[in-house]
């Protein structure tokens, strides 16, 4: 058992996991009593975005900025890592950390091997059968063997034997189970070895994105026909956004209000059963009596719509997908205290490194949040800067969000009042009466998109 001064770390990053799927953040029709008592154990930032993406595949840059500390057009190297600095694993296990990551990792083989010194049912994929995921432990020289498949394994999914290489098939086992045991057999390690040395713990998890399947008691814990629309449901989009792939065909056009249930209630279901094995893992940390003595992190890479303004997926700049969860709790962080600051990705790295009483590399652009743990009032910025590709740029302030979209050459603007309409469903920018506020945001979104390289800024 550790008997180090500074605190551990374990953080989990959820896939697809919208901010407002947690019951104690005001969301009485799911069930997440795990994610609860971190609520109340802990401090909610209720106002944490993941800004966007450059690429389809949102998840990458998301969870670069998340172990790199950059904003979204300072990523570099592949996968988005970045290769000048150390990573936030690597930072803490230059500082004398025990350093261990299992799950999601689409971010390359050689950028994990860097950040991490242990690995267990590794999944370098993007996405992929829950029931079935090709993962590997962590390969010392990062040389991964080619997958060897089970029977039965159908390939579905963002499975590429020739792009990705594993050791094994997980058959049988449900990829969240699955993960929070490879985290739990680290702990109970931990717990038996003469290491002295604090510990930080990575568990990434491909959970609640589709396919949406899980447990059948979970599955049945959710009736469809009782779940209740959302106030932002539409059969579809009332515009084109510049991007219409795989996520948004995974439901006809336009939207049926029926099958919208049916994918919000499996998407509980998940949530209620990653719920579970976060549970299992706390659990754990509580039987090696070092519950109090670590801190707990806990995000997602991004949201998604589920029938939200006509949408699938989370290819676009509404905040149901790129407004997360971000639960902090543990040694040095406040109880049940929730924060509205903004904040993003990029500050988890700095805010980590503040708590532990570690030092945050230079290069690292974003803010520790931990002032806010005395002063309810700080932020570290006025305002979000929010992207996708080239054809989305958003800006959101502490009351009003602007959004554009520039599709064919032709540009759409929407304009909301966050404070009564936090929904989206009232465009303001054709109304007099916010002139001003559209004129502000107007040249916040020019100085943002100058400020953080955005290629799209104009001269």
């Amino acid at each position: 058992m550790s008997g180090a001064s500074r605190p551990n770390v374990l953080l989990v990053v959820a896939d697809d996991q919208r901010f407002d799927t947690i019951s104690a953040l005001g969301n009485d029709h799911v069930e997440t009593p795990n994610f609860d008592s971190l609520v109340r154990d802990g401090t909610a930032f209720t106002h944490h975005y993941n800004v966007g993406a450059d690429q389809e595949a949102v998840c990458v840059p998301a969870r670069s900025m998340i172990m790199s500390g950059h904003s979204l057009y300072q990523l570099e190297g592949p996968g988005g890592m970045t290769t000048e600095h150390p990573t936030l694993p690597e930072t803490f296990g230059d500082a004398g950390y025990r350093t261990f990551g299992t799950g999601k990792w689409h971010n390359g083989r050689q950028a994990f091997n860097r950040s991490f010194d242990e690995g267990a049912d590794i999944y370098f994929g993007g996405m992929g059968n829950h029931w079935n995921l090709p993962v590997s432990d962590r390969h010392a020289m990062g040389e991964y063997p080619e997958p060897r498949p089970t029977r039965g394994f159908s390939g579905t999914g963002s499975v590429w034997p020739g792009r990705h290489q594993y050791d094994r098939y997980a058959s049988g086992t449900h990829s969240s189970e699955l993960f929070a045991g490879a985290t739990i057999d680290f702990l109970d390690d931990h717990a038996d070895s003469a290491d002295e040395r604090p510990f930080f713990a990575y568990m990434a998890t491909t959970a609640p994105h589709d396919p949406r399947t899980c447990p059948g008691e979970y599955l049945s814990m959710y009736d469809h026909d009782e779940i209740p629309l959302p106030e932002s449901f539409q059969p579809e989009h009332p515009f084109d956004i510049g991007w219409c792939g795989r996520d948004e065909n995974l439901e006809d056009h336009p939207r049926d209000p029926e099958n919208v249930r049916r994918h919000i209630a499996d998407y509980y279901a998940m949530i209620t059963h990653l719920d579970a094995q976060i549970g299992r893992v706390l659990d754990a940390l509580e039987e090696m009596g070092e519950r109090d003595n670590t801190i707990v992190a806990f995000t997602a890479d991004h949201g998604l719509a589920v029938g939200r303004h006509g949408l699938m997926g989370k290819q676009n700049l509404y905040d149901h997908s790129v407004r997360v969860p971000l639960l902090l709790a543990g040694p040095g962080v406040p109880d049940s205290e929730r924060c509205d600051t903004l904040t993003c990705h990029y500050d988890l790295f700095p805010t980590l490194c503040d708590i532990a009483g570690l030092e945050t590399p230079d290069a690292v652009e974003g803010e520790s949040v931990v002032p806010a743990f005395d002063d309810p009032g700080y932020s570290p910025r006025d305002a979000v800067f929010l992207a996708y590709e080239n054809v989305q740029r958003a800006v959101r302030g502490d009351r009003f969000k602007l959004i554009e979209y520039y599709v064919d050459g032709d540009r759409h603007t929407q304009l909301f009042d966050l404070e009564v309409d936090p929904d989206e469903t009232m465009d303001l920018s054709d109304d007099d009466e916010y002139e001003s506020e559209l004129a502000t945001l107007r040249k916040r979104l020019a100085r943002a998109q100058t400020e953080m390289g955005d290629p799209m800024a104009r001269e």
